[in-house]
């Protein structure tokens, strides 16, 4: 491979918070102290602990030495990056400059548009298991959600229960859903025709879909992202979609995400909504960040990284399903993270979620509560690391916590 991502990163003192837990301030890591003779693996915040692109590195570093840092406006290149990214990897051949608006965030983004969809107090549909942002932050915003739980078929494989969806949707006068595409927790990366078939119940019952779709570039090996506007002229103009390069490119510390709405009407008011706090504004050096990582080097680093991933998804999913029995997986289509149900393991071995937990802080493992994706006795994990690490993480599970 053309690109590092063997050496084991040293991030202490580099203020990530996936090495130094404490300084959490979402309340979400691990809790525990590491014993002696343990050191610290990273397996809980979704961030990946690989060197980033150096294009990104070389872009910020151009920009950096010049010495003036004022106001500027997004310039071209910006938006020409965005549109060739999306044409060549996404094949959306018709998305134009005006289709583009800067967020802060994808969170941020998903309340503006839900301000403009809803009335404080309506119900939203959700897929469960859930993002922990949506079931935090869309509450605290004052909207109810309401969950319709992902079902696993005969394989193994998460699906979507359209009659599930549709029931919930008629009973609770549902006109907006929050889609998550790449599915976050589990990793589903949704099918043309799963999507077709859910825009016809959006479409039949007038429901708008804000898209969360910023793990759209990690899918895994065998897996094509579709983008849940092109499904149809109706998708289009329905849906609100929110992107970035943050988990793409690691760059969630910088800040810079992005919307393509192609409803002028929805896209003028959802832009206003976004602007109204004032606080969402473009950073120059992100700006710079996306184009280094949207570049043909950076198309080139994601490809290597899907290979990665996929890598170290195939070796966890083998992992569990030889050594931990009681331990239920499926393996993930996309994204670079595994949620594991622990519920017939803690049953048989009369532990708790809680005490699992601990047992793997306490040997340097550090996994996500899944109670936090509203999924009891389960637990996340993060497998962006160099594959040395994860095989080190599942020999330590195997022998003193499983």
């Amino acid at each position: 491979m053309k690109y590092d991502f063997t050496t084991i990163l040293d991030r202490k003192g580099m203020d990530a918070i996936a090495v130094s837990p404490e300084t959490d301030p979402y309340g979400i890591a691990p809790k525990g102290t590491i014993k002696e003779g343990f050191d610290l693996i990273p397996m809980w915040v979704a961030d990946m602990n690989y060197p980033t692109v150096p294009s990104i590195c070389e872009a910020i570093i151009r920009r950096a030495e010049h010495p003036a840092f004022g106001y500027f406006a997004p310039r071209d290149e910006y938006y020409d990056s965005i549109i060739r990214w999306h044409r060549e990897r996404n094949g959306a051949d018709r998305l134009e400059r005006k289709h583009i608006g800067y967020q802060n965030g994808v969170l941020g983004g998903v309340l503006s548009a839900l301000k403009v969809f809803c009335s404080e107090g309506d119900n939203v549909l959700v897929h469960a298991p859930t993002y922990v942002g949506f079931l935090e932050e869309v509450g605290m915003a004052g909207y109810h959600l309401i969950g319709s739980d992902l079902v696993k078929d005969a394989d193994g494989v998460w699906r979507m229960d359209y009659e599930d969806m549709e029931k919930k949707i008629r009973k609770h006068h549902i006109h907006t859903m929050i889609f998550c595409s790449p599915h976050n927790p589990t990793g589903r990366v949704w099918t043309a025709e799963e999507l077709e078939k859910a825009y016809e119940i959006f479409e039949r019952n007038n429901v708008y879909v804000i898209s969360d779709e910023i793990w759209s570039d990690l899918t895994l090996e065998g897996h094509r992202h579709i983008p849940l506007q092109s499904v149809s002229e109706d998708a289009r103009n329905r849906t609100a979609a929110f992107y970035a390069p943050s988990k793409t490119f690691n760059l969630a510390g910088l800040v810079g995400s992005y919307h393509i709405i192609y409803n002028d009407y929805l896209r003028d008011r959802i832009r206003r909504q976004s602007n109204l706090s004032v606080y969402n504004a473009m950073n120059v050096l992100s700006m710079h960040a996306l184009i280094g990582a949207y570049s043909e080097e950076g198309s080139e680093w994601v490809d290597e990284l899907r290979q990665v991933l996929t890598r170290n998804v195939d070796f966890a999913f083998d992992f569990i399903r030889d050594n931990f029995p009681g331990v239920e997986v499926t393996k993930p289509e996309g994204t670079y993270m595994l949620l594991l149900d622990c519920g017939e393991w803690l049953r048989a071995n009369k532990k708790t979620l809680d005490e699992l937990l601990l047992s793997g802080v306490e040997v340097g493992v550090l996994w996500q509560d899944g109670r936090q994706f509203n999924r009891e006795d389960s637990i996340r994990m993060n497998l962006a690391l160099p594959f040395a690490r994860v095989e080190e993480a599942f020999r330590r599970l195997k022998q003193y916590v499983f």
